[in-house]
């Protein structure tokens, strides 16, 4: 019985560590779906495709959402399509390694609803702190649990 292949599908727009991702899902033999409103630019590489949406609010979202599984792993700092994605059943990781899940996504959304009320009241106005080092590195352990969880439960297929 073939082994259905992990694919990871990457909120680009304003991802900083889609490197990371190419190296992770070549070493893994995942296919990875860059989701962007602009062109963006990828390796020249057979198991890395684009998807252009429309430049409306949501529509990567939605392309994503559309199409996540489990078996799927889903880059977002977009908290309700980390929600969506946990619904389907796909992996959440956000790029600075913060695993989305059942137990926590309620919570999380909560909290974001809660600071962008602060925000739009103007009792907030400081933004998250800047990506660093630190970052990149969690996120880079936190894709491959990911995929060692998905690969222990039955996914990714030898092949693309």
């Amino acid at each position: 019985m073939e082994r259905p292949p992990i694919r990871i599908f990457v909120d680009a727009d304003a991802c900083p560590v889609k490197a990371e991702i190419y190296r992770v899902a070549e070493r893994h033999g995942a296919k990875v779906f860059v989701v962007s409103n602009s062109v963006i630019a990828i390796p020249p590489a057979p198991w890395i495709e684009r998807a252009i949406v429309p430049g409306t609010p949501d529509a990567a979202d939605d392309w994503i959402a559309e199409r996540a599984v489990r078996g799927d792993v889903v880059v977002t700092q977009d908290i309700p399509l980390a929600a969506r994605a946990v619904k389907a059943g796909a992996e959440a990781l956000s790029p600075t390694g913060r695993k989305f899940d059942e137990a926590s996504i309620g919570m999380t959304l909560a909290t974001r609803n809660l600071m962008e009320d602060l925000r739009s009241a103007g009792q907030i106005t400081g933004g998250p702190k800047p990506f660093g080092p630190k970052d990149r590195s969690a996120f880079l352990s936190a894709l491959d649990l990911a995929i060692g969880r998905l690969k222990r439960a039955g996914f990714g297929a030898a092949g693309r």
